[in-house]
């Protein structure tokens, strides 16, 4: 079995969403990667989907591209990003997701030969922009979010390697760390698979490895619109 990864799809909800509007680069953007999507991923290979799934505003809307996702092979792990505001119970969502796709909200899954984990994050405080005040509450929520997490995973995991999805940057590359990173050390997270950043913003995201962790940017267009295969060492 191999790992994948892609993020950010920013499927239509249902509505009129051009994408190339940002970019000749997304222009038929979908249709590009479920090409690639096909030619790399087998049936028992698993993809994570660090969030920005659908711009629907209600799940019913984003029914449609969740069974899109669906067709294609692979089994599916989503979390929620900044712009899934369709996302409301995640009982309701794996209620209607389709065969082999799993949602996380601030929980694990055991994958088999890993366990992955995972929650949405948020932006986090560096030396030239420390967080208003609005910002410093959701920062601490979603890091008790990836704690419970985290230990969700620990408690299934049995030596085996942790994988954390988180839609944030959770580092980057002129910083030294974020209280998630801090987070994913303590409890022994191997891989890191995060989104979110787009264009110019692409060249601040941290590719590689700090302090046993590997990182990855798997945003759809930081990666080819093609989902990127991710090493598990057991």
């Amino acid at each position: 079995m191999s790992l994948f990864a892609i993020g950010d799809l920013h499927l239509p909800g249902g509505c009129e969403k051009p994408m190339d509007i940002f970019g000749p680069q997304w222009d038929r953007h979908f249709f590009r990667i479920s090409e690639a999507w096909k030619s790399l991923v087998r049936e028992k290979d698993t993809v994570l989907i660090p969030g920005d799934i659908s711009w629907a505003m209600q799940l019913t809307q984003a029914a449609e591209d969740l069974n899109e996702i669906g067709k294609l092979p692979g089994k599916k792990v989503l979390i929620r990003g900044n712009h899934d505001y369709w996302w409301s119970s995640v009982t309701k969502i794996r209620s209607m997701l389709p065969p082999g796709m799993t949602a996380l909200q601030h929980d694990a899954a055991d994958m088999g030969d890993f366990v992955v984990c995972g929650t949405r994050g948020w932006t986090i405080p560096t030396e030239d922009e420390p967080l208003q005040e609005q910002d410093r509450k959701i920062y601490a929520r979603e890091m008790a979010r990836l704690k419970l997490a985290l230990e969700a995973a620990t408690g299934i995991a049995h030596g085996r390697p942790i994988v954390v999805m988180i839609h944030y940057p959770p580092l980057y590359q002129t910083e030294p760390a974020s209280g998630f990173t801090e987070l994913m050390e303590e409890y022994g997270a191997q891989i890191c698979v995060y989104g979110h950043l787009h264009g110019a913003g692409i060249k601040a995201g941290y590719n590689g490895e700090r302090n046993g962790i590997r990182y990855y940017l798997t945003s759809c267009d930081s990666i080819g619109f093609a989902p990127l295969k991710i090493g598990i060492k057991n």
